[in-house]
Formats: structure tokens, C-alpha cells, sequence
């Protein structure tokens, strides 16, 4: 059987409809940086999606080729994530799409190590004719965080970050973006397949305390 991300890593892949605080320690990604509007047809961040799973679908299938992983064995890939920020915004606006900094990520197994990666890049390269050269081996370490799972269209998201803002001022803490912390989602349905009223997203906020 593949090793699940969301099974093993429960707390951070399989949230709760209410907010909870957690700790969320360091993890590699398959990464590609961009901005603005993810909606635009044909934009940079659909073909940054596109460059991501070609990535993680070379790496998955290398068992299959004569490149050998170290500690290599046969794992799901995981789902779609997004880290989002905005110039001179406290927070998160949803509503201004054309301004959104984004970095779209997959998130590896801990034994792809970055020599892997370059190895993919190439391979992808090559054998799918596509410009990978956008895509990183991305370390990032979120620590301690709020999130909530949020349920529906993506333009409903205000209404699930209002509840962990209430939640965290509550519990004495409050929202810490800047400096690398962003608004992160991790995207649990395929929304070609799924209507937008059943969307899964993990909501993440960065937070400190008060």
C-alpha cells in the first residue's frame, strides 16, 4: 500500500471544521513562485500547476526508470498547496486577486533529497518539453499556526477566517504575516470534479502570541 500523506500526517493534511492551534515543523516542496490573478486562463500560476505535477509524477515514477531515490518507496502523491501574500495588506484580501504573490507547492516525501529534484527537472524537461526551469526545492518551516477546514467555494473563505480570528483572540494569540508567513491552503478536492459547494481546503494563518 502508498504511504498517505493526509492519513500519516493527519493534523496538518485531515483538520477540523473548527480552528485549532498547531505547531507545523519543517518540510521540502516541489515549489513555483508567481503573481497575480490564479483565475486567469492560461496564466503563469495554471501553468505553474502544470510544471509541479509533471515534477511530482517523475519523481513518483522514478522506480520505474534506472534513476535510483536513496530510501525510495512508493508513496500518494499529495495534494496541491498554496502560500499567498499581498503588499500593503494587514492579512489576507481575497477580493483583490490581481494582487496576489503566490508560491504553489507539492509537498515531497522526506527522502527526496535535492540532487532528486534536479534530477527530475531535467528528466521532465526532456521527455515532456516543458520549461521546469521556474520550478525549486523548497524548505519551509510554517511553526506554530491556526487552521481550520473550510467547506465551499473559495470566495466563501472570509467567513471560515473570521471564525479562526475569533478563535485565536480568544486563546491570547494573534495573526503573524510578514516575513515569510502567509496565508496557506492546501487543496483536498479536484475542483474539476467536484462542485464548488464541496470544496475541502485547509485554511493555515501564521500566529504569535498576543
Amino acid at each position: 500500500m502508498a504511504f498517505d500523506f493526509k492519513k500519516e500526517y493527519r493534523a496538518f493534511y485531515m483538520p477540523k471544521s473548527r480552528p485549532e492551534i498547531v505547531t507545523v515543523p519543517r518540510a521540502n516542496f516541489l515549489a513555483v513562485r508567481g503573481h497575480g490573478d490564479p483565475n486567469e486562463e492560461g496564466g503563469a500560476y495554471q501553468q505553474a500547476i502544470g510544471v509541479l505535477y509533471a515534477l511530482a509524477y517523475t519523481l513518483k515514477m522514478s522506480c520505474k526508470t534506472d534513476y535510483r531515490i536513496e530510501g525510495f518507496f512508493d508513496y500518494v502523491v499529495p495534494p496541491l498547496e498554496g502560500f499567498w501574500e499581498q503588499d500593503g495588506t494587514d492579512g489576507f484580501n481575497a477580493a483583490d486577486k490581481a494582487s496576489f504573490r503566490w508560491i504553489s507547492v507539492i509537498r515531497l516525501p522526506d527522502f527526496i533529497a535535492e540532487m532528486d529534484f534536479d534530477w527530475a527537472r531535467e528528466t521532465a524537461a526532456k521527455k515532456k518539453k516543458l520549461d521546469c526551469s521556474a520550478a525549486e526545492f523548497w524548505t519551509h518551516e510554517e511553526g506554530l499556526s491556526v487552521q481550520i477546514l473550510h467547506e465551499g467555494p473559495f470566495d466563501a473563505e472570509p467567513a471560515s477566517v473570521a471564525l479562526m480570528d475569533a478563535y485565536i483572540a480568544e486563546m491570547g494569540y494573534v495573526n503573524d504575516f510578514g516575513a515569510g508567513r502567509m496565508h496557506h491552503e492546501i487543496y483536498l478536492s479536484d475542483a474539476r470534479k467536484v462542485p464548488a459547494e464541496k470544496w475541502k481546503t485547509v485554511i493555515r494563518h501564521p500566529i504569535r502570541k498576543a
